[in-house]
């Protein structure tokens, strides 16, 4: 697959304007929200395009990404939200509006499974093995080719794991659990906000 990657210092060009549905992910220094930075923001419109904004660490300053991640008519596509909502927040410091996250799909649709990463769903949906190993890569300073087709590649495919997985919700009869259960996402990330890391359902 021919995959156009764009790379933008800062923000997204004022000239650059998404559809109604895009994919989002993100790269960390690590996973430790109180530790680790936000380094970039990938977004892909479905195209086999991947656009690619390398964040300023010193003040974040991104006003065209931040006004696409709050608008509410623009649908958002993760793969585990909940991560990457916990450093937009803290760091771009908005709430992403209209998400939808297909690892929670996965969890709900794929019930055959206990495999919900998202090298295993594009293996499944889109036929294609794809290689992890520079997950645990610098993210924060000069980027390889190597690296920004690893980014492109966590975006480009959500679009169609999306649809699949809308399929086996609504097949069984799960996609109105599922829309339950996303509307709390913004609430779990206030509660990894604040250190209510365990299950609060728990006994």
């Amino acid at each position: 697959m021919n995959l156009d990657i764009k790379l933008h210092k800062q923000d997204l060009p004022d000239e650059i304007k998404f559809s109604d549905k895009i994919a989002i992910d993100c790269e960390f220094t690590g996973l430790n929200i109180e530790r680790d930075r936000l380094c970039l923001l990938q977004i892909s419109s479905g195209q086999n395009d991947a656009h690619i904004i390398q964040l300023n660490k010193d003040n974040y300053e991104a006003p065209n990404l931040k006004n696409i991640l709050v608008d509410e008519s623009i649908n958002k596509l993760f793969h585990f939200a909940r991560s990457d909502l916990l450093f937009i927040k803290k760091y771009l410091g908005v709430n992403v509006k209209n998400v939808d996250c297909t690892k929670i799909m996965s969890k709900i649709a794929r019930s055959y499974t206990d495999k919900h990463g998202l090298k295993d769903l594009i293996k499944e949906f889109i036929n294609i093995d794809i290689s992890k190993q520079l997950q645990s890569s610098d993210f924060g300073g000069e980027l390889t080719e190597k690296q920004l087709k690893y980014c492109a590649q966590d975006v480009v495919y959500l679009h169609k794991i999306n649809d699949a997985l809308t399929k086996i919700l609504e097949r069984e009869n799960r996609i109105e659990l599922y829309k339950k259960t996303i509307k709390f996402i913004n609430t779990r990330v206030d509660l990894d906000f604040a250190s209510f890391k365990e299950d609060i359902w728990s006994h």
